[in-house]
């Protein structure tokens, strides 16, 4: 079992930055797949970032060029840096976890998820 546990969200103007952790229990970190994902208000849940332990990376073309996610294996953490944000930002941001696999897809589907933090991006 994997226990997710998101901090650092908030409120912040547009074009800011901000950045958000989430923290995972267990000791094998590094079998983990790590993402992010948002849901805004009357919206589905969507993809955001996915980083594996070896380097590969993916995002979502909405957020490409401005958010950037990394992982410190060591602590057990995974961030989701996000600069110029936009209104259409603002959303619940989520991290997933999921074990590592060959045929493992970056984007779906996530098998642990964090409770989320509230991000809003004001205009």
């Amino acid at each position: 079992q994997v226990q997710l546990v998101e901090s650092g969200g908030g409120l912040v103007q547009a074009g800011g930055s901000l950045i958000v952790s989430c923290a995972a229990s267990g000791r094998t970190f590094s079998d983990l797949i790590m993402g992010w994902f948002r849901q805004a208000p009357g919206k589905e849940r969507e993809f955001v970032a996915a980083l594996r332990s070896g380097g590969s990376e993916a995002y979502a073309d909405s957020v490409k060029g401005r958010f950037a996610i990394s992982r410190d294996n060591a602590k057990n953490l995974v961030y989701l840096q996000m600069n110029s944000l936009k209104p259409e930002d603002t959303a619940v941001y989520y991290c997933a976890a999921k074990w590592e696999g060959p045929w493992a897809d970056l984007k779906s589907p996530y098998t642990y998820w964090g409770q989320g933090t509230q991000v809003t991006v004001s205009s």
